[in-house]
């Protein structure tokens, strides 16, 4: 990276970016969208923002849109910096040198080779993460090799591959098999005959394990993933590499209209969108992509049907409601919990505070969705919906208010519920943590202040953004002064030395003669 990233890799959650005395980063939208966005590795980049409480915006710049984390990817450039032309080849040299090593075809061609191989001769590289044909033993002799690999484990791509667990950028957590298996049924019990998976591996194989062994099951579906590992184990109308942080399909115009196809089958009838995005990622061009794959499915509906809705399952942490509800307000957040195999803390079974934080966010009526009862959640007739045990209906509030599985308290002072560590801060005027600081950060807006909005969405950006370009043209008038009196200064000084130069010269001359 040419350039540090301002702090961008220590905005860990958008969630806590609003803070007042703090910092944070946006995605913004170029100046000129006529521009195309630079590319990275991992597609086009984004336009960030870092943004500071009473203080003024820093230059935009550009940056990957999947890895916040310098190690990752190290792409950076001002928005208004211009490139020269061995920059831009040199840029363009190392995004061909980070690209996969074989075409999404010769990933096909080698698959089906290998399947034909007996038993014995089908092996598979632990180190490199790659299927091996005869040809490649050579390379790999001295390699971990798997042997014997049958027909299940490629089925189980997810159990033959390490899973990549940079929560900034790839974040494999794989379902645990036991939510895996309730989305599935769920899937089907909700009638949909096709799935879109993006981001969601372990879903993709076993609703296709399910079709091949149930023919009652006629479930199909399409895995849209980042990991082009998986290009190994799937045919062309099964998989997709796939940016979801900038819609960016990385075998271009083919894998789009593979897409596109999927989503548009049948008129669009019977399809629902299940998303595990990383939880590092920012909510913002999550909701842009996921709003650029309604907009192609909605292609093909008519004009009587343009209030229907893609339905959407996206799995994120429920401390992200807010932000997600923002961008899509049919969204409701169920009560199910969640968990992951390859997860410390998310698994089931956990009480209190180390309950899985993750939900399930949708479109679809809440009261069309049953929850399992022997796992732990109940039907609440007044809600309509399936909740948690511990999640009690609130007669003040009336709604089951918890969060996170566990029994809210009801605050009359803040006319709401909250959590049961919390206690009523009589100088704050809010519930909070017992041992917070009353003088530190509040949740709000960078520029007004006010706590029922974020930045983006300010009524007073306009002029903040006017301020804000008069204060950088202040600055740079006084830069361009500052340079000028240098200038001048460094041009008497050369005026000085010259003369004195001449001075020593007629001197000499005169002592010489």
């Amino acid at each position: 990276m040419a350039a540090p990233r301002d702090g961008f890799e220590a905005v860990e959650a958008e969630g806590s970016a609003g803070c007042r005395g703090s910092s944070g980063m946006e995605v913004v939208l170029p100046s000129d969208p006529a521009v195309p966005a630079p590319l990275c590795p991992h597609g086009p980049t984004l336009l960030f923002v870092k943004v500071t409480q009473g203080k003024e915006e820093t230059r935009r710049f550009y940056a990957c849109s999947a890895c916040r984390d310098r190690k990752d990817c190290n792409f950076f450039q001002w928005e208004d910096e211009k490139l020269s032309g061995a920059r831009l080849a040199a840029r363009e040299a190392h995004n061909r040198r980070c690209q996969p090593p074989l075409s999404r075809r010769q990933c096909v061609e080698r698959y089906l080779k290998f399947i034909e191989l007996p038993l014995t001769q089908r092996k598979f590289c632990q180190r490199c993460q790659q299927l091996l044909l005869p040809d490649d033993w050579g390379q790999h002799s001295e390699h971990q090799v798997l042997g014997d690999v049958s027909i299940t484990q490629l089925r189980r791509p997810s159990q033959l591959l390490y899973p990549l667990e940079n929560k900034k950028t790839n974040a494999q957590y794989l379902f645990a098999d036991r939510s895996c298996q309730f989305l599935v049924d769920l899937l089907s019990a909700l009638g949909f005959r096709r799935v879109l998976c993006v981001g969601t591996p372990r879903l993709h194989e076993l609703i296709r394990l399910t079709a091949s062994g149930d023919k009652k099951s006629n479930i199909k579906s399409l895995l849209l993933d980042i990991d082009f590992r998986y290009s190994q184990f799937y045919m062309e109308d099964s998989f997709c590499h796939y940016n979801m942080f900038n819609h960016h399909f990385f075998d271009g115009k083919t894998a789009l209209e593979v897409c596109r196809a999927f989503l548009q089958e049948d008129k669009g009838e019977g399809i629902i969108m299940v998303t595990d995005p990383p939880f590092g990622g920012l909510v913002e061009p999550l909701a842009i992509t996921f709003r650029k794959l309604i907009a192609m499915w909605k292609e093909v509906q008519s004009q009587d049907d343009s209030h229907k809705e893609l339905p959407i399952f996206w799995i994120f942490p429920y401390f992200f409601e807010s932000r997600i509800c923002q961008f899509f307000p049919s969204f409701r957040m169920l009560d199910y919990q969640v968990d992951y195999d390859n997860h410390a803390l998310y698994k089931h079974g956990k009480t209190g505070r180390k309950q899985s934080p993750v939900r399930i966010f949708t479109n679809i009526p809440p009261n069309k969705i049953i929850l399992p009862t022997e796992e732990g959640y109940r039907f609440c007739s007044l809600c309509q919906r399936y909740v948690s045990l511990e999640n009690q209906h609130c007669e003040h509030c009336n709604s089951c208010t918890s969060k996170d599985g566990r029994k809210w308290n009801h605050c009359f002072l803040c006319k709401k519920c909250v959590k049961p560590s919390w206690i009523h801060c009589s100088i704050c005027n809010h519930c909070a943590v017992p041992d917070h600081s009353c003088e530190g950060p509040k949740d709000g807006c960078f520029i007004c202040g006010e706590l029922d909005h974020k930045r983006s969405t300010c009524p007073n950006i306009a002029t903040s953004k006017r301020a804000n370009k008069a204060v950088g043209k202040q600055k740079q008038r006084k830069s361009n002064k500052m340079k000028m009196e240098t200038t001048k200064g460094q041009s008497m000084n050369h005026t000085s030395a010259t003369r004195r130069k001449k001075r020593r010269e007629r001197a000499h001359q005169y002592l010489g003669s």
